[in-house]
Order: structure tokens, then C-alpha cells, then sequence
């Protein structure tokens, strides 16, 4: 199992690529059954980040198990990457097998923080 926040795992991929080791960077993940992909949505992505990223989950593709956690819908994620096109590829191989869990309860954390006021 890997745990990534997406933008540590973007900006590391990125850099991969810029010196030459992205194949080095994508063979880490060749025995790994699940990927966790945490704070999907959270910070927005280059073009390159955009397209690095896409290639990789295109690898994991019915290989890998994925959990992803994002605060936002899919139709919003468009936000968060650079190519409308790409974003739509993108979340169709992620939600082709899922199982999709939507919370929308209050947030622990601020749940949590606001019982320690009382």
C-alpha cells in the first residue's frame, strides 16, 4: 500500500520527468496492490502535473486499487486540471469500477473543535 497527497505525488512525478527517471518513478508502483490518492482537489495542477498525472492512473487502470479523497464533486474537478477533455478521461477510469462514498456530514475536525469550546 502507498499513501500520497496528490500534489506531493504531482510535483514528485513532475520532477521525475524533468530528470529523466519517470520510468524509474513508475516502476515503485509495479508490486503495489492500493494506491491511496489523498486531498484530490485541494491544490490545482499544471499542464504537465495535469498530463503525468493521467498517465499514471491510465497504468493503474483495472490493475490497482485507488482510494481517492476529495472535498470536491467530480463535474468540479475540471477545476483542479488543466484540460477539460483530460478531466473527463480521467474520471471516467476512476469511476468505471468504484465504489463511491459521499459524506456530507459536518466535518470531525470542526465538530471536534467546536465540543472543545463548550
Amino acid at each position: 500500500m502507498r499513501f500520497y497527497r496528490v500534489s506531493n505525488l504531482a510535483v514528485a512525478l513532475e520532477k521525475s520527468w524533468r530528470e529523466g527517471k519517470l520510468a524509474s518513478f513508475r516502476d515503485r508502483f509495479k508490486s503495489v496492490d492500493v494506491i491511496i490518492l489523498d486531498e484530490m482537489g485541494y491544490v490545482p495542477f499544471n499542464k504537465e502535473e495535469t498530463k503525468l498525472l493521467f498517465q499514471l492512473i491510465s497504468d493503474w487502470y483495472e490493475l490497482k486499487s485507488l482510494i481517492i479523497t476529495s472535498n470536491l464533486e467530480f463535474s468540479q474537478w475540471n477545476r483542479v486540471f488543466s484540460d477539460s477533455r483530460l478531466t473527463a478521461a480521467l474520471v471516467d477510469r476512476v469511476i468505471h469500477h468504484a465504489h463511491i462514498l459521499n459524506f456530507t456530514r459536518d466535518s470531525f475536525r470542526i465538530t471536534n473543535a467546536l465540543s472543545r469550546q463548550r
